[in-house]
C-alpha cells in the first residue's frame, strides 16, 4: 500500500461488499445504529462535493493544490484524491460522485445528504479574488448532481454576501429548492458581523434560508488573519436579524479573541459557541452540527462536552464532512479507544465498516461513541432531520 494510499483512503472493499464482509459483531454494531431512527428523517447537512473541473463542472481548485512547489498543499492533495478513491484526474470530478453515490446507495437506510456548493473568495468590492480561493463548487454543478440522484442527495447552495448579484443568486437557488447557505468565512473571506451583510440577511430572513457556516479554525487557511474570521461570536449579527444558524463542528478548533471583553483574550472558539448556545435569545436560532467533531484534533474537551449536554442535543445536528471520513489518518479509532469514547472491540468492529464504507462507518461511530467513563450517546435525534430548523 502507498503512502498516500495509508494516510488517505486506507479503505480495501467496495461497498457493496459490507454484507458479506463483516462479522456479525461488526453488522449487529451496524444495525444497532438505526433502530431508533426514522429512515424517512435522517439527514447528513454536510457533504461536500468537489472535484478539478473535469468534463466541464465548472468546479475549481486553486493551482497551488496541484503544484510540487506548495508541499503541504500537494501533500493534502493528493490524501483527498485518495480518500475520494479517484484514479483518473481527468475524470476525477465524475469519480467523486461516483464514489460518494456508491457508499450512500449500500447503506440500507440511507436518508438524504445534504450536498454543499462552495463559493469564490470575494473582496469587499465585489470582485472574485481567484488567488485566495481554495476550491469553488458552483451552485449548478450541485443542483444538477442532485436532480441525478434525487433519492440520495438535496441541493445547499452557496452564496458570498460581497457578490453583487447576492442576493439575486438568493432567490434564484431558493426558488430552485435550497433551503441553505453554506459559509466557510475563513476561506471565502466573509465576516459574518460585517454591517454590509444586513441586506443579505435580511433577503435570507424573508426566504426562510438556514445559514450553515463553518466556526473555528479552518486547517485549509494558512493565514491568521482570515481565521479571525471563523470567531462564533461573529455569529450574533444574523441571529440577532432572526436568521437561524448552525454552526459547522460546533467551532471544535481554535482560538480567537473573546470579542465580549475588554481586553479581548483569546479564547477557545469552542468556548465561544457554548456561550452563544447558553444565551437565551439565540434558542430555536442557533444550532450547531457535529461534523468533524470525532476527528483527532477535536476528540478532547469539545466532543466529551457536547456528548454530555444533553439539554442541547435537540440543537445538534450530524454531518459526516465528506470526503474527510474517509481519510484514515483523520480519525483514529485508536484514540477514541484511548480516550474512553468506545472500547476496544468497538474499534474492530467499526474498523471492518470502515474498510468497506467510510460513510456510514461515521455514522456508526458517532451513534456508537459515549462520555468516557459514563454511558451518555448523542441523542437520535441529532441524526434526524430537525423540525425546528424546518430544512
Amino acid at each position: 500500500m502507498c503512502f498516500f494510499h495509508y494516510i488517505g483512503g486506507a479503505s480495501t472493499r467496495k461497498p457493496h461488499e459490507l454484507k458479506d464482509c463483516l462479522s456479525s459483531k461488526a453488522a449487529d454494531l451496524v444495525k444497532h445504529a438505526f433502530e431508533d431512527v426514522d429512515p424517512q428523517k435522517l439527514v447528513d447537512y454536510h457533504t461536500h462535493l468537489v472535484g478539478l473541473g473535469a468534463g466541464g463542472t465548472g468546479n475549481i481548485l486553486n493551482p497551488a493544490m496541484r503544484s510540487r512547489r506548495n508541499p503541504i498543499k500537494y501533500l493534502k492533495f493528493s490524501i483527498y484524491v485518495s480518500g475520494a478513491g479517484i484514479k483518473d484526474l481527468e475524470n476525477a470530478d465524475r469519480e467523486f460522485v461516483s464514489r460518494l453515490a456508491d457508499q450512500a446507495r449500500h447503506i440500507e437506510q440511507h436518508g438524504k445528504y445534504r450536498l454543499l456548493a462552495f463559493d469564490k473568495n470575494y473582496r469587499p468590492d465585489g470582485t472574485p479574488n481567484l488567488a485566495k480561493t481554495e476550491f469553488y463548487t458552483p451552485n449548478e454543478y450541485v443542483f444538477k448532481i442532485c436532480d441525478e440522484f434525487p433519492d440520495l442527495f438535496a441541493p445547499v447552495m452557496s452564496v458570498n454576501p460581497y457578490r453583487l448579484d447576492a442576493l439575486d443568486e438568493l432567490q434564484q437557488w431558493a426558488a430552485r429548492g435550497a433551503k441553505l447557505v453554506k459559509w466557510l468565512p475563513n476561506a471565502m473571506g466573509i465576516l459574518p458581523s460585517d454591517p454590509r451583510c444586513d441586506p443579505f440577511y435580511e433577503k435570507m430572513k424573508e426566504l426562510n434560508l438556514v445559514l450553515l457556516s463553518h466556526t473555528g479554525e479552518e486547517k485549509a487557511v494558512e493565514a491568521k488573519e482570515d481565521q479571525l474570521l471563523g470567531n462564533p461570536l461573529h455569529l450574533r449579527r444574523p441571529l440577532d436579524h432572526g436568521v437561524k444558524a448552525i454552526a459547522a463542528h460546533c467551532a471544535g478548533l481554535g482560538e480567537n479573541p473573546d470579542l465580549d471583553r475588554p481586553d479581548k483574550k483569546s479564547t477557545p472558539n469552542f468556548d465561544l459557541f457554548m456561550r452563544l448556545m447558553d444565551e437565551k435569545k439565540y434558542e430555536g436560532l442557533l444550532f450547531g452540527d457535529i461534523s468533524a467533531m470525532t476527528q483527532q484534533n477535536r476528540i478532547g474537551a469539545p466532543l466529551r462536552t457536547i456528548l454530555a449536554r444533553t439539554d442541547l442535543h435537540s440543537r445538534l445536528v450530524n454531518g459526516s464532512d465528506y470526503p474527510l471520513p474517509t481519510i484514515n489518518i483523520v480519525i483514529s479509532t485508536r484514540a477514541l479507544v484511548k480516550k474512553g469514547y468506545i472500547s476496544g472491540d468497538e474499534r474492530t468492529w467499526l474498523n471492518e465498516i470502515y474498510d468497506c464504507n467510510p460513510l456510514l462507518f461515521d455514522y456508526v461511530l458517532k451513534r456508537t461513541i459515549r462520555t468516557p467513563g459514563g454511558s451518555q450517546r448523542f441523542a437520535s435525534s441529532v441524526f434526524m432531520a430537525n423540525e425546528t430548523l424546518a430544512v
